[in-house]
């Protein structure tokens, strides 16, 4: 019962997905890490097959590296988005497709504006101001949709999140306990506490 969510602010991005791993109805780890850090100032949520997830991220995080090294600069958030949609879009018309959901979020240092990706397993990517995937969407977006406010400060884009954490666990039936958040902005990427 995978669950993720992330929503933009006054120059920030925060991102928090559940610590679960678990298989069918087996919980076999409490302390998973579903955020991926793929530069200073970018980084992806992901869920879905446990395999496929963590190939992928893997995959992901070791390509925009390798951008880097070799151009000297890193990739912008819109140009990593765009190359992660197209690397979903061509595994899905392969013999091996991977079944990955992704939030992806940054902040381009460029124009000095945060930006946010839903890209789902079928390579379907659109930039959005707060996202969700996972059963804990169901429950989340319309809070998201009520009392996300593009203008928020960290502490209010924190507090809007830990709305919808609490909503998840008190109307999900299988609720994730944890959860990891992480927060990128002009400094870069770092874990908070809610």
């Amino acid at each position: 019962m995978e669950t993720s969510f992330a929503i933009t602010g006054k120059g920030y991005v925060i991102v928090a997905a559940d610590t679960t791993a678990s298989r069918s109805i087996v919980k076999m780890k409490v302390d998973e890490d579903k955020i991926k850090t793929l530069s200073p100032h970018l980084l992806m949520a992901y869920s879905g097959e446990p395999g496929d997830t963590m190939q992928f991220a893997e995959y992901v995080e070791r390509n925009i590296r390798l951008y880097q090294i070799r151009n000297l600069y890193a990739l912008r958030p819109s140009a990593a988005a765009s190359w992660i949609r197209r690397s979903l879009a061509e595994s899905i018309r392969s013999r091996k497709p991977y079944a990955v959901n992704l939030l992806l979020g940054g902040y381009d240092t460029a124009t000095h504006t945060p930006h946010l990706y839903w890209v789902d397993y079928l390579g379907t990517m659109t930039e959005v101001p707060f996202g969700a995937h996972g059963y804990g969407s169901y429950f989340a977006l319309s809070l998201l949709d009520r009392y996300h406010d593009p203008e928020a400060s960290l502490e209010e884009g924190l507090a809007t999140l830990k709305r919808c954490i609490e909503e998840v666990s008190k109307r999900l039936v299988v609720a994730p306990g944890n959860y990891k958040v992480k927060v990128v902005d002009k400094n870069g990427v770092r874990e908070v506490e809610l």
